[in-house]
Parts: C-alpha cells; sequence; structure tokens
C-alpha cells in the first residue's frame, strides 16, 4: 500500500488489515520527515495514526463532521485529505497550516489553535444540522489534556441538557505539552486501570487456559467479549452524570477494536463519549522516551533526534524562570503558576527548586489569573507565565479579579511578537492592545534578556499588578548592545543625535537599529530610542521631540490599532503636541503562518521594509 495513492478518506474504505498496518507505519514515516525538516508537533501526531484512520474509515468526512481539539494533531488527517504537496512545506510560509483551518480543505471542518473548544463548537454544528433537518455524524476529537479546560464542562453540561446528537472521542495520552494535573486527570487513570476489570481478566486467561480441549476456545470468546465485560466492570460515574453515554477505555492503536467502537457510537442517537488510549510518540524510539520535550520541534536529524542547528539565542523564558528561582529563595512569598506550561515558559527549575510554591493548573488560564488573585489577597507574591495568545483566554479575569483590585500580581507574558509558523491562532500581537487601556496595572516590553531581569525584582516590589511581556528569544546581537539601566516611565537612548528619531519597543529595537544603518546609506542620521516602558509611558521625552520639532516614527510588532503608537498619538492629541509621523505595527488583520523573517516582510515591518517607506514619505514631503 502506497500513501500517495491516498487522495480522499473514500481510499481507505476497501483496504484489508494488513495494508492498513503498512499504510500507519508509511504515515508515521511521513509525519517524522515533514517535522524533521520543517519542525512543528511531533509526539502527538505520531500517537494519532490509527484513531485517524479509523474515524476516516468509519465516517464520511467530510459530510460527517470531524473537529480536533487544539488542532496540532491534524497531520495524519491532512496527509488523508488531499494535502500531501502542501505538507512538503508545513507550517512554512505558503505551505501548509500546522492546524485545522477553514478555506485549507473542505475536510477541515473547524478551524483550531486553541484548547478546550471542540465540544462547544461541535455542538453549535449539531444544533445547526437539527435545525436544518440534516442527518450527518458531528465528531469532537479532545485530548485528555484539554479537559483540564473549563469550557469543556460548560459545553458538557449544555450538551447534556437537551442529549443532542454527538459524538465524543476523548484521545487519552495522559499529557497536554507537559504531563497532565488535577482530578479529572486521576479519574481517567483510574478508568483506564480499574483493578476489578485487570485482575479479573488475568484470572479468567489463566483459568480458560487451564481446561483441556475447550479452554483455548473459551479464552478466544473472552478476548472477543472482553469490551462487554469491560463496560459492565468499569462503571462511569464521571460522564454519565453530564447525560453522556461513556464506552471504553479501549487501546487507540487496534484498528479493528477502534473501528468497532466507532461504528457502535454511530448508532446511539444520544450524546456518547468514546475513550480511547493512545501513546505519545507511538512509533517513534526518541519521541516515545520524550513525549513532553518532543510535542513540539524545531528541525531535527531522524536518524538521532537531535536538533539540526541549535538555535544559540538566549531565550527569555529560561533567563526569567533561573531569575525567579533565585530571587524566591530570599523571598518565601513569591510563588509561580503555570497553565500546563511549567517547562515551555521556563518554570521548570522554580518547580524542581520549590515545588511546593509552583501551581500548575493545567489549561485553564482564567482560573490560573484568579488562583494568582486569591494568592495575592492572601500575602502572597504570585507570578503567572503565559504565552501571549493564552493570556487572551483570561482577558475578564485580568480586570475583574487583577486590575480592578489592584493586585500585586507578577505577569511573565512569553511569545509577545509574531509567532511564527504557528500561524494566527499563536502570534502574540494583541497584548498591548487588550492591557494599557486596563487602569492600574503597569506594562513594560524588554529589549534584551538584561533590561528583563532588571524588571523582575522591580515588579515584585510593586503593589500593583505589572506585565512583562517578550518574545521567545532575544534578537541576534541585542546582547552587545550596552545596557543602561531600567526606570519606569523612562526610555532608553541608544544613540543621542539624529535628524529623525525611531522610537521602538521590544523585538523592534533590533530592527529599529538595522533601519538606522540602512538610512546612514541614503545620509540620513537617525536617533534609536528603546521604549520599553508602555505603561506608563515617557511622557518627558515626547514633549521633548515635540518642543524640538524631531519626526519621529513608532515601531512595534504588535497590532496597529491600541499599540504604543495609539497610546503615544492619544497622549499628543490631549497634549497638543506633535505626533509621531508613522506608526510601523502589525495591519488590521490575522497573519499567516511562516517564519517571522517572512512575516515581517509581509507586514513591512523589518529594517529593509521600513527604511524604505521611510525615505518615499520623506521624499513626498519635500
Amino acid at each position: 500500500m502506497d500513501l500517495r495513492a491516498i487522495r480522499q478518506p473514500a481510499d481507505l474504505k476497501g483496504l484489508t488489515k494488513a495494508q492498513l498496518d503498512q499504510l500507519s507505519a508509511q504515515l508515521r514515516e511521513r509525519i517524522i520527515q515533514i517535522v524533521s525538516e520543517n519542525g512543528g508537533h511531533l509526539a502527538s501526531n505520531l500517537g494519532m495514526v490509527e484513531l485517524t484512520l479509523a474515524l476516516h474509515r468509519v465516517f464520511d468526512s467530510p459530510r460527517d463532521k470531524i473537529i480536533f481539539d487544539v488542532g496540532h494533531q491534524c497531520y495524519a488527517h491532512k496527509l488523508l485529505t488531499g494535502r500531501q504537496e502542501g505538507m512538503e512545506r508545513l507550517r512554512q510560509y505558503g505551505g501548509a497550516s500546522g492546524f485545522p483551518k477553514l478555506g485549507e480543505s473542505e475536510h477541515d471542518a473547524y478551524g483550531t489553535g486553541h484548547a478546550s473548544t471542540a465540544i462547544s463548537s461541535a455542538l453549535g454544528m449539531a444544533r445547526a444540522r437539527d435545525l436544518r433537518g440534516g442527518d450527518e455524524h458531528i465528531i469532537a476529537v479532545v485530548g485528555d489534556g484539554a479537559f483540564t479546560g473549563g469550557l469543556c464542562y460548560e459545553a458538557l453540561n449544555n450538551l447534556g441538557h437537551d442529549k443532542t446528537r454527538l459524538i465524543i472521542v476523548l484521545n487519552d495520552n495522559q499529557m497536554s505539552i507537559a504531563p497532565n494535573v488535577g482530578a479529572v486527570s486521576k479519574y481517567l487513570t483510574y478508568m483506564r486501570t480499574s483493578k476489578a476489570w485487570i485482575h479479573l481478566k488475568r484470572r479468567l486467561s489463566g483459568f480458560f487456559l487451564k481446561v483441556p480441549l475447550i479452554g483455548e476456545p473459551l479464552f478466544k470468546l473472552l478476548q472477543r467479549t472482553k469490551d462487554s465485560f469491560k463496560n459492565f466492570l468499569i462503571r462511569d460515574r464521571f460522564f454519565s452524570s453530564f447525560g453522556l453515554r461513556y464506552v471504553g477505555p479501549i487501546d487507540g492503536h487496534q484498528m479493528a477494536s477502534l473501528e468497532k467502537l466507532l461504528q457502535r457510537a454511530k448508532r446511539f442517537d444520544e450524546p456518547v463519549l468514546v475513550h480511547v488510549m493512545t501513546e505519545k510518540g507511538k512509533g517513534y524510539e526518541y519521541a516515545e522516551k520524550q513525549p513532553w520535550s518532543t510535542h513540539g520541534v524545531n528541525p531535527f536529524d531522524p536518524a538521532t533526534g537531535q536538533p539540526k542547528n541549535p538555535s544559540t539565542a538566549r531565550s527569555f523564558g529560561k533567563a526569567a524562570g533561573e531569575l525567579l528561582t533565585e530571587l524566591a529563595e530570599g523571598d518565601e512569598r513569591i510563588v509561580a503558576i503555570s497553565a500546563a506550561m511549567v517547562e515551555a515558559t521556563g518554570l521548570g527549575p522554580f518547580q524542581r527548586a520549590h515545588p511546593e510554591r509552583l501551581f500548575d493548573v493545567g489549561i485553564a488560564e482564567g482560573h490560573a489569573v484568579t488562583l494568582a488573585a486569591g494568592l495575592a489577597v492572601g500575602g502572597m507574591r504570585p507570578v503567572v507565565a503565559l504565552y501571549a495568545t493564552f493570556l487572551q483566554r483570561a482577558y475578564d479575569q485580568v480586570v475583574v479579579d487583577i486590575c480592578v483590585q489592584n493586585l500585586p500580581v507578577v505577569f511573565l507574558i512569553d511569545r509577545a511578537a509574531i509567532g511564527g509558523a504557528d500561524g494566527p491562532t499563536h502570534h502574540g500581537v494583541f497584548g498591548t492592545a487588550f492591557l494599557r487601556h486596563v487602569p492600574n496595572l503597569s506594562l513594560y516590553n524588554p529589549r534584551s534578556i538584561e533590561e528583563m531581569q532588571a524588571m523582575l525584582p522591580f515588579a515584585l516590589a510593586q503593589e500593583g499588578p505589572v506585565f512583562i511581556r517578550y518574545p521567545r528569544a532575544e534578537a541576534e546581537g541585542m546582547k552587545d548592545v550596552p545596557y543602561a539601566g531600567f526606570t519606569p516611565g523612562k526610555w532608553e537612548l541608544l544613540s543621542k543625535e539624529g535628524e529623525i528619531s525611531l522610537v521602538a519597543t521590544g523585538t523592534m529595537v533590533s530592527e529599529a537599529l538595522g533601519v538606522k544603518q540602512l538610512l546612514a546609506l541614503h545620509g540620513i542620521s537617525s536617533q534609536v530610542v528603546n521604549a520599553a516602558s508602555v505603561k506608563p509611558l515617557d511622557t518627558g521625552f515626547i514633549r521633548e521631540l515635540s518642543q524640538t520639532h524631531t519626526p519621529y516614527y513608532v515601531l512595534e510588532e504588535q497590532a496597529l490599532a491600541g499599540g504604543l503608537g495609539s497610546a503615544i498619538s492619544e497622549y499628543c492629541v490631549q497634549n497638543r503636541l506633535q505626533p509621531p509621523e508613522h506608526i510601523f505595527a502589525v495591519p488590521d488583520r490575522f497573519i499567516t503562518h511562516g517564519a517571522r523573517g517572512d512575516l515581517l516582510a509581509e507586514c513591512g515591518l523589518n529594517a529593509q521594509g521600513i527604511t524604505g517607506q521611510i525615505l518615499r514619505m520623506r521624499e513626498e514631503n519635500t
């Protein structure tokens, strides 16, 4: 069986067991090859191969709708639905997205990127089907990690109310990005390892095999009927309380059993949850041994599992976690909170040094923020470490629970820039806009590791909320730019003379230095300003620019509406001062996936693009 012969799910229907086994092996080989070249989500996709094949053999996509929660486990799905050529450039500019994406294929029933949304969206689609009088199946494929998110339970509560016909496939691999935590994880562990079922199966198997003549046939009968025995002995009390019919658990790598159980689920005229156990990293030794570190990977050597070109750039998250660990040695009030991303946000050292002061809440950002509020009221100094894109999920809690009460909570916001290959759901470009207008908080964008390290102790000493936003890694060469020190409400002058001023924040300071060099080739001198303090602004410097009539330009890797440029312009209008000549920012549209350099160029935010536009504007004004 050749994977290249599969152009659509219908091509899977008539395959034999031997052909399916061969196809499973080819899918894994192809996923490893693609991810080793382009980077991406490895372990989760290797664990989904048989389940994806079974789903497409039992159901009829695109008529039946398969919704993948989070979506980063969709690579086999894409390879089986006519996108083998696009997958050659997975997550690259112009190639296939690493997530399901409406408009990319009719088989991508719903666009995803964040966790815990599949049941809600699937329920909406199922109710739309019923209102239209349709009869297609709606299937939500949800990882056990997503069940640490509250949105799942809001949807289940609503689903069980009117018994809408819907199939939920619980892909239970015991992990999200890191091993799962919480009561639900413990419950699923119980369901996987029920002592009643395991003990009885062991005793019956041994007994039957000892019976002369009829023993072996009876043992085979037990094997064929084990699901019925198991469902009789393992009584679900959790999902059934929501009004769901529970079936499982079942080995997610046994195709025949999977298909049989999914066919059974199709016959129910009520909501049903199929509990499937899979192994993250299945079939690739390096991913099986370290599923947490191979969740998301950069290009690597398939033969060794080692990165091809390890980055030498310094990690903001790693540096922040190490410093926080050190600071906590001298202050027992410091506690840290993660939403299922302890290592990814740099909190690993803190967890190992102070396990009793590290709270991993699972994929529950809203709870993480309000938990921090409670800790602060209780006299602690909580630090919440999240990716920028995931903080969006806790906006109400930031406003009402933290800022209204003016609580001393520090937020370390990682990936606060264009997210590169992960695409529009992961670009951290809206944070300035949805934070800076909230009263009581302070907002800072460090240009370098040293600046972040100066901000963190300052933030922990404040009596109100402080947000520190930074990209994944420090810009090349930034550590070689001398650092003058951090003062809230004051901007750093990286060059003091120039006929124009380039006011840049965070990641764009590096681009501004590049613009300065390019403008010099055209005989234009420029001053580079590091505007790390977004709230409060350096109003004294803005007034100085206005009084000296110096043309100035704002550079930020954030949304144009509501960003630093907007803040400066608002201040100028309110105080009758000279506004910026131009604001270079992310335009008012969602940016696709690809390498950050390609995306900056598309947005006109690289040094070459900014220089060209400044030259054109100056020419037009002369």
